[in-house]
């Protein structure tokens, strides 16, 4: 006999150990008066963890779904130009790709910039004020639209070409038949995997502390760096992030469950 396959309903015992580990480090910082304070300090990260991750992903999955189209086109140029940036990004890890962005891409943009607008007249700007926030964001932005891309691509090409060569014999425009027939059929596959994507996000914002950017890591590191109270630190760090990834992994596992009744 093979080995047994899980039971469907199995009880998420590991729901329940993590539960109970918020749960202790939740009563720490209520009860506690440093860690009560290490978590109103970090309470003003999240604000800047949430903006990067909703408007890097927002960015990426925007030029996610223009290479996706651009690698199904059939356009030899487009379909090599697509699978170029796909391979060449997802080769370069996250952080170098980061710094790659905020000291070398954001100047030459800034160089760009000043040589297309200095010929009519507009005053020049510094690489200085360039923000290291949005060279975070643009850094994510690239970095995760060439995972975003490979995700639009498989759920588009999931769609039964029956429903294309319908929509074909029914007169509909490309745009009509990508908006009517092709994307809303093809979400139900996408959706999963781009929610994945959207958690995995949230945990790689934290690199931007590196460009010091004032997430919720890096007011960890200054105030841990400041008090010198590093477990109390990054136990209320790492509530913070746990609290957002498993809140929001639950959230998607029931939406894949209603999607998944959904005919």
């Amino acid at each position: 006999m093979g080995p047994e396959r899980p039971g469907k309903g199995d009880f998420p015992w590991w729901l329940l150990a993590v539960a109970g580990i918020g749960l202790w480090l939740f009563w720490r910082v209520i009860a506690d008066d440093l860690h009560a304070q290490i978590l109103g300090t970090l309470l003003r990260g999240v604000q800047v963890t949430v903006f990067v991750t909703l408007v890097g992903f927002a960015l990426a999955a925007g030029l996610g779904l223009i290479i996706a189209l651009m690698s199904l086109s059939k356009s030899l140029i487009l379909r090599q130009v697509a699978r170029f940036y796909t391979e060449v990004v997802r080769g370069v890890p996250m952080l170098v790709l980061l710094l790659y962005v905020a000291f070398v891409l954001a100047p030459a943009l800034v160089e760009l910039r000043n040589w297309v607008l200095g010929a009519v007249g507009i005053e020049p700007i510094r690489t200085r004020e360039f923000s290291l926030l949005w060279r975070a964001i643009i850094a994510l932005m690239i970095g995760y639209s060439a995972f975003i891309a490979e995700v639009f691509r498989a759920g588009l090409l999931s769609v039964d070409p029956g429903q294309i060569e319908a929509a074909n014999a029914l007169g509909l425009s490309p745009w009509q038949k990508f908006r009517l027939v092709v994307f809303p059929q093809a979400i139900k596959t996408i959706l999963p995997p781009l929610g994945n994507d959207f958690i995995a996000m949230i945990k790689d914002s934290s690199l931007v502390s590196v460009l010091g950017v004032l997430d919720v890591t890096q007011l960890g590191k200054v105030t841990a760096a400041g008090n010198f109270r590093y477990f109390e630190t990054y136990n209320v760090v790492a509530l913070i992030y746990l609290t957002m990834t498993i809140g929001l992994s639950l959230a998607l596992r029931r939406l894949e469950t209603r999607m998944r009744r959904t005919p």
